[in-house]
């Protein structure tokens, strides 16, 4: 089209009338003159403008997954790299050795979880909240951590993170008594809460108070909403004793944690939680019982002679007296 006068009235004069409609339309609200207009519209181009969003969304869904797993697999070669690094400088004498196994045991948990850790060491007990079980880690802000994080260690599950510094942060242990961690039991799937007894056992309410719990069964968290503060899947404890239910609703056993907090040093924090349920996957193997050996006793009836005894003088003597006889 030609850039003449016409053209430049016509344009003018669209503008114009377009200015007009849309002042007519903010006054008449919902009144408005235009808004059936409007709904003509619609009816018309919705169908094309969803066809088309529909064609583009998967385009659009694909290029994020791939570059949220970009980002998912760059952290966790990061995560990698620092845990490299961290072995390498533990150096090879007795204690570090120790610590050495401890970090592979961790990482062989992490990696059976799919948890993305960033390790860390224990370098405080306790804390001035008073007399409840805390550790400080050496880990803080600057490392990516995170309050209600989930702490494990390659024992299993260790507890959560309450407050984070710049360079240090601490964890609430599974054992305090203000602790709770919602629970499944291995196989079964039955769900309880289990909280924290000090020195003692874990006590561990069973939702189903007819649930079949036995000693030796084992448990792992459930998980919680947005893997916070608990992911799914990290051990928990073994159960070492039932009570009976009762009627009751409800059911407790007492479960063994797998954790010995009392001699914490090395620990994970997830960073990073797995995109599905590891379910019994982490758990530790069940240690095999062991044999008991039988002892078997036969009791002698009176004046009978243990077999294969050596024979007494008489009847040494009578079978001498055959021989001579013959």
């Amino acid at each position: 089209m030609r850039d003449t006068r016409e053209s430049r009235l016509l344009l003018v004069l669209l503008i114009v009338i377009a200015f007009a409609l849309i002042t007519i339309d903010i006054r008449g609200g919902e009144d408005s003159p235009v808004d059936g207009a409007r709904q003509a519209a619609s009816a018309v181009f919705g169908p094309v403008e969803k066809g088309v969003s529909g064609a583009v969304d998967p385009v659009g869904n694909a290029i994020g997954a791939v570059r949220d797993s970009d980002t998912r697999h760059n952290r966790i070669s990061a995560l990698e790299r620092e845990n490299a690094e961290l072995k390498q400088r533990l150096g090879s004498d007795s204690r570090n050795r120790s610590r050495v196994r401890q970090l592979d045991t961790m990482l062989q948990r992490a990696g059976a979880g799919q948890y993305g850790i960033k390790a860390a060491e224990v370098i405080g007990i306790g804390a001035a909240q008073g007399f409840s079980w805390t550790v400080t880690i050496d880990a803080g802000t600057r490392d990516g951590i995170k309050r209600d994080m989930t702490v494990l260690n390659g024992e299993g599950l260790v507890g959560r993170v309450t407050t984070v510094g710049p360079s240090s942060a601490t964890v609430l242990l599974a054992n305090d008594p203000d602790f709770t961690v919602g629970t499944r039991l291995e196989k079964t799937d039955e769900l309880g809460f289990a909280s924290g007894r000090g020195d003692r056992p874990l006590a561990v309410q069973m939702l189903n108070g007819k649930a079949k719990v036995k000693k030796g069964d084992q448990l792992v968290t459930f998980g919680s909403q947005a893997d916070k503060p608990f992911v799914p899947g990290v051990p928990v404890g073994r159960v070492v004793r039932v009570d009976p239910s009762g009627g009751d609703l409800t059911r407790t056993v007492y479960v063994d944690p797998f954790v010995g907090f009392t001699k914490l040093d090395l620990v994970g924090i997830v960073v990073q939680a797995p995109r599905k349920d590891p379910r019994d996957a982490v758990l530790p193997a069940k240690p095999k019982p062991q044999p008991t050996p039988t002892v078997t006793v036969t009791a002698t009836p009176p004046g009978t002679k243990p077999s294969g005894a050596p024979s007494g003088a008489p009847t040494g003597a009578a079978g001498a007296g055959d021989g001579d006889q013959e």
